[in-house]
């Protein structure tokens, strides 16, 4: 039996020290595998980890055998390098600070050939430190200074963004378009009744945060008092929905018409002008307020992946009677599996959940 071990270490090992015949650099996919698997590592805990990414001059297999053939020799055995697509070479860094990653990169230009030490070199880090500025809670690009140089490192979020698929916007604005034509009636009705019932605007606009935690105005109709945004911190001990998101049933910033365009969901119609300027989907993740979603931590943030919607799996199954953390592993959920099937299903489902008016207030 020892033998036999021996013998099996011994084959492990001489398999681990052949080289490839290939550069030993990772696919694309396996490459997309390994720092989605750093990023769930970074979210679960403390953690964190830099890319470095080289791009290289041309395409040419000569030009990224010979990255391959320093990266090998110079990167450590707890990191992996790999292609992230056909001219960018990355290698992913745990516990690394920027300016480990940036003395990387020196290293490995100077091991270069002479015609490819012009590489160009970025830094990306996870998850992003706090700003020292006064919104904290953006991304935004950290500076490191390496003797007279000022190095920077971009937030990694960027690179997890998914764009809309093509057949996503079509239905997007085939849908937006088609509603808002049939439902103008609706719209003309909503907007007298509001005037003639209550003092202020028709329509209320609000800051919220979209894909990458990118800022627009979402447009609803007003359904409450004005200047009920500067009631909300008294009242936020009553919300009923725990985490940074605030949800009250009996809120007295509520009108009395505003209560009935709640219950139906009439005031969310003018999102569908959201929609046709691609701020929002007919089908996504809830966008939060900016200081809500600000709130967000770690994992929570994966839901800013994807473009926000007027309905998900959240509207349709949750509402208030699911937690916050819930609430975002559903998001999550819809985000790392959209497709056309599931969107028109949600879209059905969306309407009998607000006929039984489960957690609209």
């Amino acid at each position: 039996m020892i033998r036999l071990a021996k013998k099996t270490f011994s084959s492990f090992f001489q398999r681990a020290r052949r080289k490839p015949s290939a550069h030993p650099l990772h696919s694309v996919e396996r490459m997309q595998a390994i720092i989605e698997r750093e990023r769930v590592r970074s979210d679960r805990g403390s953690s964190k980890f830099a890319l470095l990414v080289f791009t290289l001059p041309s395409r040419g297999s000569q030009e990224l055998d010979a990255l391959a053939r320093v990266l090998e020799h110079r990167i450590r055995i707890t990191d992996d390098a790999g292609l992230l697509d056909g001219h960018r070479v990355g290698v992913v860094l745990p516990e690394t600070p920027v300016s480990g990653a940036w003395k990387l990169s020196a290293d490995v230009c100077e091991l270069l050939p002479s015609d490819l030490r012009r590489l160009e070199c970025q830094v990306y880090v996870y998850p992003t430190p706090p700003a020292p500025t006064a919104e904290p809670k953006r991304p935004h690009p950290v500076e490191v200074t390496a003797g007279d140089e000022r190095r920077r490192a971009r937030p990694m979020e960027v690179l997890f963004l998914q764009e809309l698929p093509a057949w996503k916007r079509v239905i997007d604005l085939a849908g937006a378009g088609t509603a808002l034509l049939i439902a103008s009636p609706v719209l003309l009705t909503v907007a007298l009744a509001i005037k003639l019932t209550s003092r202020g605007p028709i329509f209320f606009a609000q800051q919220r945060d979209g894909l990458g935690g990118r800022k627009f105005r979402i447009y609803k109709f007003r359904s409450m008092i004005v200047d009920a945004d500067a009631m909300k911190d008294k009242l936020r001990a009553n919300s009923e929905q725990d985490g940074p998101a605030f949800k009250m049933k009996n809120d007295p910033r509520v009108t009395r018409l505003g209560r009935f365009l709640r219950r139906t969901c009439l005031d969310e119609i003018p999102q569908l002008f959201n929609v046709l300027r691609g701020d929002m989907s007919l089908v996504g993740p809830r966008p939060l307020p900016s200081n809500e979603a600000g709130d967000c931590r770690g994992w929570e943030r994966r839901r800013f992946d994807v473009t926000p919607g007027l309905t998900c799996i959240w509207q349709v199954y949750g509402g208030t009677k699911v937690t916050f953390a819930e609430w975002m592993r559903m998001d999550l959920r819809y985000a790392g599996s959209r497709t056309l099937w599931k969107d028109l299903r949600l879209m059905v489902m969306t309407v009998p959940s607000i006929i039984r008016r489960d957690g609209v207030y």
